[in-house]
């Protein structure tokens, strides 16, 4: 069997182009790649982040992410795996500081549903991914659009019209307006005015007014919704980043219904959240304040999150986290083993934390590993504690999107003296920044803070430069703006309206009474206003302005349409003036005119006077929120531009006076406001105002909990008892309620049990722990938590208790004739009592009695000198302390006067062999019996024989681990072992050396002969060779011989056989196919390895070359195929090296739809859905370097043909039939198309083939009789078939006959006629949904009845959604597919001129 690639329809293999399926590091992504090799640098796409499945709430927004690598840069595409993207429902969004693609889906419906692919695409190949969208649609908005196309009015082709005409009109309309996202409104609704500007700013809308307008309207729009779910929501504060690395953001509500559920979506994304608990997203509710968390952030934290409670939006935040690169890179460590590697980093903006990756695990602080981050949260360190060899690997610092990496290398300590033991570690560190680094990174935190200056000075000049401009503008046009105002007083007293009425007569001196009120105050209202103008430029954006001009324009028509009294709208007047709300000049710049009993205000001059002179009084700095603890001192601070004006305070829009708790202070332009002992009543939103200005704060009390300084001193102190007393600890403290108390045990909360009682109070509190034990000994601490703070204490308790048995095993240090010396490990806990002495007691193996030794003191070791040589003991040691005696520790059977005798030495090496000497060499023994060594002894033994013979002198053992032997007899082969000898004697022999002859060095062998290539394949190569000639004193016999390789591109040498072989063959294992490589072959001996000898020249990984040639046995030539039907022709072939294969059809490439898989030793070509014109001949060249081969086949396709045109007939000679017909369509496409005719006649009445193979349109039948009637029918014929016959008319020549008369009697008409009825009733059906439905019944009736179809009475005969049939009296109905509208009572009526029936049923449809 062969394996094919198989090329997809929807992207062919274009000539020259190949598609290698590569393997991508992120799950999911299949890659394929477009040429067989990459130019270098270049690389195929590829995603580093997929996008990931979503399963969302119908109406939310869905966002697809992905980020893209590949050089060069892939184009990114979006596809729907079912129908195309609707771009006017979606948005593909690039962001390039990010690389990250979006395809965002806004309000997305249950019909986006599908599967979604991305494509990375460039030159070199391409890779694609899926995600899935699933979306859950809406209960209520699911049966309401059911209910609704239920009850449905059928529209009449009139209404139809009129409703496309308006729908193209609005649509036309609608087109010109731009559509704002829906999280602009969102975010809007929870921000403060303030940041208006900037929200506006980033999604590009200008149009202040009309934005305030329609957030007006949402706002009431959502506070209606909120309020049924919501009583109270206030102090909204958006998400910020804490300096721990963590973000939260709060708010304040009052719910209705306590159980309701909050939900915390992000994106549009509901996401997972626990209350008091350290996951990821979190929850922190006290009282009415909700505080939301997240932990961790990073990258894919941004976003925008959203409040909803039972399914209503009660508040919006956008979270962005400010790009982070790193300045610094972490380098290469190479470290030695057991020394620590420091990475170090410096990134562009204070990062709390970092995530550390090693070996593509994310790295925690530990035992292993250090985290640690400078003050300024620039620099990052990771330490690797005690390199080891299995620490080796990269390890990378990943912030966001940006990463960088570096290798750790560790040297391993390979001291021959410290193999198989434990080595120290080492105090020293690799790596590391140094003082480069700290200087980078102060660089940068200087540069940051210099930015931030910038920026704040920036703002500053340009809210001067707007001001002076103002200034400048203002002097300018005060002048011309003073004498119009004059001008168009005077007009309108001299010409005032006449009065109508009362009402109107109210309103004309309300005005004229506002206008000289407003003139007699020109001079200090245009100060006031000066000053009021530049603390607007300043301090509020130009949104918040557009705000307040549309308010008091709201606000005056209204007051003029309802034409309130003069009193009020002068009393209005003033106060405008005063707040600055509506300067006075507005009023005089109005003129009114009636329209249709209507008036209309139209304004003659500017909202804002342009006679700004003098700023005024203004605070140059504001108050800031206060945060103080209850019974401590609180101060609200703020600044004023003069040091005259006076201060005013409010508390909650209350003024604020002082008193004995209360202090006012004015220190030059501070005004301060000190609060002393604060209470929970004095938190609220404080105001001060100087000369119309004002500005606000909020001052919080928190209670945090607060220990008694007597009890906390009490319950530091350590609790000592004794196991089975009782320990108690108690505390008291202050604080808000509610409060959280817990008590731990060494880190483990302490829960109610048998033996530990909690009480609890809202003043103190008192763990009693009964019956403690010794492992109850640790450290005690109390924990305590409220909404505004968490205090501890801790405290220690020990147990006392009998210590533990001592531990074994026992150490024996001296074992003789005459003691036995021992020792043993203390207990493993004292029972929190020092050791005084220890009991020890000593049994005599195969004796029952035990003798008492007696207390010996409180070091853990014994010398027993009361022993007798041979004899075995065993001992019993307790511990006693003040609080008693252990358990027993019972040692095993020591043997006085045992004998340790060494063990054996390494196996000796010859170092050199002569005919008179041999050269010997060991190691001493591992152990050595634990006494020195005296020496060693050396024995021999020749080859072939039994026995052993000592070969230095009994009483003088070797000193050294070498010796030379010469008792050696030449020619001779010996063999050596060495046995070690200590104070016990001699211990064991090693193992027996090698084999060595005592004669003199041998010399080299010579070079191998003959040396050639025997066989190969595209992995392999066998040689063989003929052993080197022995020349005696020039070079001996070859004990054995070594294969090197080595590649052409690589110059060094690399042996294949690790030992020697003997064979003089050998087959090379493991090649690269069609590789070049030189090979040659060295023999060895004792003496040494000879010279080398190499091939000739270079080989080829590669079988010999054989011609290509086909070795089927029956090759086909010729194929017919039906059209649509898969095509597939395979030759298989024997050829070397790996031919190239090329597929033409009728001389040329084959097209692109033709798919061609191709192995080494067969080809296959496949046309998945062959049509007409892929006939022809197809040809396959099989060529390599030594020949090629070819071969052909026709395939033809065709298909069933079609019959031909209309048959004429005609008779040309008496007796003959000339029998005509038009071509069939196939004729012009199959020149193997041929036509077939057949005859039949009325008196045969069988059909007989009268001509075949016609490739003309014409034949003449003869033999026609006459008076016979005559048909033909003419078939078209190919290599798939016949077609249909094509059917001529009757064709009879007339036979002269007299004419026959026949007589018959009248008979009597009989009437079948009888009204309808039903043979078989209709039955009762129940279908689920989208199933088929059939619905039938049987009528009889003469004459046949009318039948008509109903359902809830109304005809279905005429609807085309179902297939009505009537055949033979059975009446049938199909829905082809049952929806929720086809349920309802089916009527079917059948009539005729006698009478009508009706049957009736149900359908039921299942969900």
């Amino acid at each position: 069997m062969f394996k094919i690639r198989k090329a997809k329809d929807d992207e062919p293999t274009a000539p020259g182009q190949v598609k290698i399926k590569k393997r991508s590091r992120v799950p999911g992504v299949m890659i394929t790649q477009f040429v067989e090799e990459l130019p270098e640098g270049m690389t195929t796409p590829d995603f580093t982040r997929k996008p990931i499945a979503l399963t969302i709430q119908e109406g939310k927004l869905a966002i697809f992410r992905a980020v893209v690598i590949g050089k060069p840069t892939p184009t990114v595409t979006w596809e729907k795996n079912n129908g195309e993207i609707d771009e006017e429902r979606c948005k593909i969004i690039h962001d390039k500081s990010a690389g990250e693609y979006q395809l965002q889906l806004p309000d997305v419906s249950v019909d986006q549903a599908d599967t979604y692919k991305c494509f990375a695409r460039n030159e070199y190949g391409k890779a694609v991914v899926t995600a899935a969208l699933n979306v859950i649609e809406v209960g209520y908005k699911k049966n309401r659009a059911m209910q609704a196309s239920r009850t449905a009015i059928r529209e009449t082709p009139e209404d139809f019209k009129k409703a496309l005409k308006n729908k193209v009109d609005l649509d036309a309309k609608d087109d010109k307006k731009t559509e704002i996202d829906d999280q602009f409104w969102d975010l809007l609704l929870s921000a403060d005015k303030k940041d208006y500007e900037s929200i506006c700013a980033q999604y590009g809308v200008t149009d202040f007014r009309g934005m305030l307008k329609k957030l007006n309207e949402k706002k009431i729009e959502r506070e209606q919704e909120q309020e049924r779910v919501v009583e109270r929501l206030c102090n909204l504060k958006p998400i910020e980043l804490k300096a721990d690395g963590a973000a939260e953001f709060e708010l304040e509500m009052s719910l209705k219904d306590p159980h309701c559920k909050i939900f915390l979506f992000k994106d549009g994304v509901m996401i997972p959240f626990d209350a008091d608990t350290e996951i990821k997203h979190g929850l922190k509710q006290v009282g009415k304040k909700f505080v939301f968390s997240i932990n961790g952030v990073d990258a894919d934290d941004a976003g925008l999150y959203q409040v909803e409670v039972d399914g209503v939006k009660v508040f919006s935040t956008d979270f962005k986290l400010p790009p982070v690169e790193f300045l610094v890179k972490i380098q290469d460590v190479k470290a030695e083993e057991r020394e620590d590697a420091v990475f170090e980093c410096v990134v562009s903006n204070p990062l709390k934390k970092i995530t550390w990756m090693g070996k593509n695990i994310a790295l925690e602080q530990g035992d292993k590993f250090d985290i640690l981050v400078s003050e300024d949260m620039l620099i990052h360190t990771l330490v690797v504690k005690d390199c080891l060899p299995l620490d080796k690997g990269i390890y990378a610092a990943v912030t966001g999107m940006v990463s960088c990496s570096a290798w750790l290398i560790v040297e391993a300590d390979n001291d021959p003296n410290a193999k198989g033991k434990k080595k120290a570690r080492k105090t020293t560190r690799a790596g590391g920044g140094g003082p480069e680094l700290l200087k980078i990174a102060q660089e940068q935190q200087a540069k940051v803070q210099k930015e931030r200056d910038e920026l704040l000075a920036k703002v500053k000049a340009e809210a001067e430069a707007a001001a002076a401009a103002e200034k400048a503008e203002a002097d300018a046009k005060a002048k011309a703006e003073a004498e119009a105002k004059a001008e168009a007083l005077a007009k309108a007293k001299a010409k005032p309206k006449p009065k109508t009425g009362a009402k109107t007569g109210a309103k004309t001196g309300a005005k004229t009474k506002t206008k000289a009120k407003a003139k007699a105050k020109a001079e200090g209202a245009e100060a006031k206003e000066a000053k009021e103008g530049e603390d607007k430029a300043e301090d509020v954006t130009a949104v918040d302005e557009e705000q307040e001009e549309e308010d008091e324009e709201e606000e005056y028509d209204e007051e003029e349409e309802e034409g309130d009294a003069q009193e009020a709208s002068e009393t209005k007047k003033e106060v405008e003036a005063k707040e600055g709300d509506a300067p006075a000049e507005v009023a005089d710049n109005e003129e009114e005119e009636p329209v249709e009993g209507k008036r209309k205000k139209v304004r003659a001059g500017p909202l804002v006077p342009d006679t700004v002179i003098d700023p005024g009084v203004y605070f140059s700095s504001g108050l800031s929120d206060v945060t103080a603890i209850i019974a401590t001192d609180a101060e609200l601070v703020c600044r004023l531009s003069s040091e005259e004006c006076d201060a005013v305070w409010y508390k909650d829009g209350e003024e604020v006076t002082a008193t004995d708790d209360i202090c006012i202070v004015k220190d030059g332009t501070y005004r301060k406001l000190i609060i002393k002992n604060c209470k929970e009543d004095d938190a609220g939103k404080y105001r001060c105002e100087a000369d119309g200005r004002k500005t606000e704060a909020s001052l919080n009390v928190e209670d945090p909990p607060r220990i008694n300084p007597d009890d906390l001193l009490e319950f530091i102190k350590p609790v000592t008892i004794k196991a089975g007393k009782d320990a108690a600890f108690k505390v008291s403290f202050v604080g808000r309620e509610p409060m959280k108390i817990q008590w731990y045990n060494e880190g483990e909360e302490q829960l109610e049990d048998t033996h530990i009682k909690i009480e609890k109070s809202a003043t103190h509190s008192r763990l009693l722990l009964t019956k403690c034990h010794r492992k109850t000994t640790g450290e005690i601490k109390i924990k305590i938590k409220n909404e505004c703070g968490t205090t501890e204490a801790v405290s220690q308790l020990v147990v006392l208790d009998k210590p533990t048995p001592p531990l074994g095993p026992e150490d024996i240090i001296e074992s003789s004739s005459t003691c036995i010396d021992f020792k043993w490990r203390p207990p493993k806990d004292n029972g929190g009592s020092p050791i005084t002495d220890y009991i020890i007691e000593r049994q005599q193996i195969g004796r029952n009695s035990w003798k008492k030794l007696g207390k010996i003191g409180p070091e853990p070791k014994y010398r027993d000198a009361d022993v007798d040589h041979g004899r075995k003991y065993c001992y019993h040691i307790r511990a006693e302390t003040d609080q008693g005696i252990s358990e027993m520790m019972e040692t095993d059977d020591i043997q006085a006067g045992t004998k340790a005798y060494p063990g054996p030495p390494s196996t000796p090496k010859i170092v050199s062999a002569f005919k008179d000497c041999i050269n010997l060499a060991w190691s001493a023994p591992t152990n050595t019996g634990g006494t020195n060594l005296f020496g060693y002894i050396v024995e021999k033994r020749k080859n072939g024989s039994n026995l052993w013979s000592q070969v230095n002198l009994p009483d003088e053992p070797i000193k050294e681990k070498k010796y030379a032997v010469k008792d050696v007899v030449e020619g001779l082969e010996y063999e050596f072992r060495v046995s070690a000898i200590n104070i016990s004697g001699a211990g064991e022999p090693s193992t027996p050396s090698e084999f060595v002859f005592a004669r003199d060095p041998k010399k080299p062998p010579g070079k191998v002969i003959d040396l050639k290539v025997t066989d190969s394949t595209y992995t392999t190569l066998s040689l063989g060779w003929t052993k080197p000639i022995e020349e005696e004193g020039v070079q001996d016999e070859a004990k054995g011989y070594f294969v090197e390789l080595r590649p052409a591109e690589n110059p060094e040498w690399g042996r294949c056989n690790s030992s020697a072989i003997i064979m003089s063959s050998y087959t090379i294992m493991g090649l690269k196919s069609m590789a070049m490589y030189w090979v040659r072959v060295l023999a060895t001996n004792e003496g040494g390895d000879s010279e080398p000898q190499e091939l000739d020249n270079y080989i080829i990984a590669m079988p010999p070359p054989v011609r290509p040639h086909f070795t089927d046995k029956k090759m086909k030539n010729f194929m017919v195929m039906r059209a649509g039907n898969s095509v597939r022709i395979n030759f298989n072939f024997k050829a070397s090296p790996i031919p190239t294969i090329n597929w033409l059809k009728d001389g040329l490439p084959v097209a692109k739809h033709v798919t061609v898989g191709n192995t080494d030793t067969s080809s296959q070509l496949m046309i998945g859905a062959s049509e007409r014109h892929d006939t022809g001949i197809y040809t396959i060249i099989v060529k390599n370097l030594v020949g090629q081969e070819t071969s052909s086949v026709e395939i033809r396709v065709t298909d069933d043909p079609k019959p031909p045109g209309p048959v004429d007939l005609d008779e040309n000679v008496s007796g003959t039939v000339t029998v005509s017909w038009t071509p069939s369509p196939d004729e012009k496409k199959d020149d193997r198309l041929h036509y077939m005719v057949t005859k039949c006649d009325s008196v045969k009445r069988t059909w007989q083939t009268v001509a075949d193979h016609l490739f003309n349109n014409k034949f003449t039948a003869i033999n026609i009789m006459p008076g016979r009637q005559y048909k033909f029918r003419v078939y078209a014929r190919n290599d798939m078939g016949l077609s249909k016959p094509s059917e001529s008319a009757p064709w009879e020549v007339k036979r002269t006959k007299g004419t026959f008369t026949l007589n018959l009697p009248d008979s009597k008409d009989c009437s079948f006629e009888t009204p309808p009825s039903f043979t078989v009733p209709l039955k009762m059906h129940k279908s689920p949904e989208s199933y088929e439905c059939y619905m039938s019944c049987a009528v009889t009736g003469n004459p046949t009845p009318h039948v008509t179809w109903y359902r809830n009475r109304i005809s279905l005969n005429t609807n085309t959604n179902y297939y009505i049939t009537n055949t033979c009296g059975v009446c049938s109905m199909v829905i082809l597919k049952v929806g929720a509208k086809d349920s309802g009572e089916y009527t079917v009526t059948a009539e005729n001129d006698l009478g009508r029936v009706e049957g009736s049923t149900k359908l039921v449809v299942k969900d």
